[in-house]
Formats: C-alpha cells, structure tokens, sequence
C-alpha cells in the first residue's frame, strides 16, 4: 500500500459504527495553522522558565475518555487517523492501516500505534497546566478539536516521551513544519508558557516551512 508524505487537509469525523463496518478518514488530526499565523502565536506566547513535576500525574489529565457509541477518545482517532478501519461492538479497531506521519512508518495493528498528546501532560504541566482545574486537564487531554492529538508508531512516541523541540523532533524532517505548528498553536490556545530554548527551536522549525 503506498504511503502518504504529506498531512492531509482536513478533518472527517467518524460517523457511529456498525459491528464490521470500514471508516474512511482524512486520517490526519485538524490541519494545524498556516506557518504565518504560526509565527505570530509564537510571539504571543510567554516566555518563562519551565516548572517542575512537582504534584505531577497523568490521572490528574483524566484521558480517553468516553465520546458515545461505545467509543474513548483514543478509538475515535484510530478510526478518524486510520484507512479502512474495522471495529467490533466495543468501537476497538480489529484491522486498518495507520501512517505515522512522525517516522514514515505504515502500521496494520492498532496495538503498533500510539495516540501522542502533541504537547505532552507533562510538558502541559509544567508549563502552566498545573494551576488549571481538572476539567480544563480533561478537555486538553481529549482535544479532538485541535492538533493536539496523532496517531503515530508506538516506540517513536515513547522516545518522544514528554520532551520539548528542543530536546525532540520528528525523524522524518520533512514533517517538523507541521509539527512545530500544531505545537506552537495548542500552546496558544491553552495559554501556555514556552522556555527560550524551545520558543528558539520552534522558529528555526518554522523556518522550514
């Protein structure tokens, strides 16, 4: 099956599904802003000495959530990111294809992909996400509304871990436009901070663009 190189423009929302039922997506998460409009999120955005973990946890970002029709938050964009994606009465994929636009790779199990926060819990947190309430952690960890969430391969996202661009970017460079715009933009509308070190790699990203 050929690969994808590019994101694609826009969004499809899964419709409910039957039992057995193959979804055609856009697979691909909301097309993040242009690089222009990118940059300019950029300039808005605080800069300020990145916190601690301190009183940190992941169930303090309560994730995947239910989204109806037997459906969490991580199924709903293994079948909005996924081709051909069948499912069984529990809305969990039982076959498809998955493109990680991180690496390249082209995956035929949802158990090789992984759904990354694109600016991680951790990195939320310490950036000012420690002082919201646990339902404004809620909506940013089930964001379906901007690029802040990918289907990508499993061991990719695991050594992104909760590293910033400046300490991690995608291996297929031809994708970190794209990427330190969605970055540069959930940032924005969250209202949260960026460090010197990474509000400078995110421009030299942009500059790519």
């Amino acid at each position: 099956m050929a690969r994808r190189t590019t994101f694609a423009a826009a969004l499809i929302l899964a419709v409910p599904l039957a039992v057995g039922t193959a979804v055609e997506a856009s697979a691909a998460p909301p097309t993040p802003p242009t690089a222009a409009k990118a940059r300019t999120e950029l300039t808005k955005l605080k800069v300020a000495k990145e916190g601690t973990l301190t009183g940190y946890s992941r169930a303090k970002f309560p994730h995947w959530i239910d989204q109806g029709h037997e459906c969490n938050t991580r199924e709903v964009v293994l079948k909005r990111d996924g081709k051909n994606v069948h499912t069984n009465a529990k809305c969990a994929p039982t076959s498809g294809t998955w493109y990680s636009p991180y690496d390249g790779a082209t995956w035929h199990k949802a158990s090789d992909v992984d759904i990354d926060h694109m600016v991680p819990l951790a990195e939320a947190w310490r950036s000012g996400a420690k002082a919201w309430t646990t339902a404004r952690r809620q909506a940013f960890a089930n964001d379906l509304t901007h690029a802040q969430l990918w289907a990508v391969t499993d061991n990719v996202n695991q050594e992104k871990g909760d590293k910033d661009p400046a300490k991690w970017q995608p291996p297929l460079k031809r994708e970190r436009c794209v990427y330190a715009r969605a970055w540069t933009d959930v940032k924005y509308q969250y209202g949260l901070t960026v460090d010197t070190k990474e509000k400078t790699a995110l421009a030299a990203m942009l500059k790519t663009c």
